[in-house]
């Protein structure tokens, strides 16, 4: 098995290089990751200019670009053989609910899937993220776990660990993605010059987050495994969308 990994942290953060020594222990890897912390980057992929890969001195490949490029450059030509699996992570901090749109992290594993491979995007649910150990060990867990038995090929893992001891999880769940309220918001400063400036607001708190949902699981000390579509569309709304739309 070759397994790719990326993140959307950087190719120096811890938990990619704690999720890379573990890996390694099961399979050849490749890293392909950012070149520096590129959270929130979403899917976006780079168009408007060349983009360049280094090899760093641990082995790891950095670019100067989004997840979604590094994942992107990998599987279609960078790496010597093709990957059969892509791990995007281990995130620093939680990718629960309405985060996955942002996330780089989870779009490093999808473009994974677009390409045709299984993905798993996996993060500790923490904003000062300690027990990187945990999460690696839920990752093998989970690698084991697809290669005997194997899930389809249109299935993409966003999977949440809580920031515990190994010995404190309490088990795994399948989840739906939960949702938070609408985001704070922005936050208005003044650079050196006193120009006027913008930071983007914290994300909104939690709102949908009942039994069964990613938030719950992990406040409970379970690991969040949510299974995600590619497809968007809305197929049931589809017959009144029909009839909504003028005739002429």
């Amino acid at each position: 098995m070759h397994i790719l990994l990326s993140n959307d942290d950087g190719y120096f953060a811890e938990g990619l290089v704690t999720l890379a020594n573990a890996m390694r222990e099961l399979a050849e890897i490749s890293v392909v990751a950012p070149d520096k912390n590129r959270s929130g980057a979403s899917n976006s992929l780079t168009l408007e200019m060349p983009l360049r890969a280094t090899t760093t001195e641990n082995g790891f490949v950095k670019v100067d670009g989004t997840p979604t490029d590094c994942v992107h450059l990998a599987i279609s030509g960078l790496l010597h053989k093709e990957p059969d699996m892509v791990f995007a992570g281990i995130n620093h901090g939680a990718n629960l609910g309405d985060d996955v749109l942002y996330s780089g992290t989870v779009a490093a594993a999808t473009e994974g899937r677009f390409l045709g491979l299984p993905a798993v995007a996996i993060s500790l649910a923490s904003s000062q993220p300690v027990h990187f150990e945990t999460a690696a060990q839920v990752a093998v867990t989970l690698f084991k776990q697809l290669i005997a038995n194997p899930l389809p090929k249109d299935t993409l893992l966003n999977v949440n660990v809580p920031d515990v001891a190994l010995a404190d999880l309490k088990g795994f769940q399948a989840t739906r993605l939960g949702q938070r309220h609408k985001s704070e918001s922005v936050i208005k400063s003044a650079d050196p010059r006193g120009r006027v400036i913008y930071w983007v607001g914290p994300a909104g708190s939690e709102q949908d987050a009942g039994p069964g949902t990613d938030f719950y699981a992990v406040n409970t000390g379970f690991v969040s495994v949510t299974p995600l579509q590619l497809d968007l569309t809305w197929y049931d709304r589809i017959n009144a969308l029909s009839a909504w739309l003028p005739r002429e």
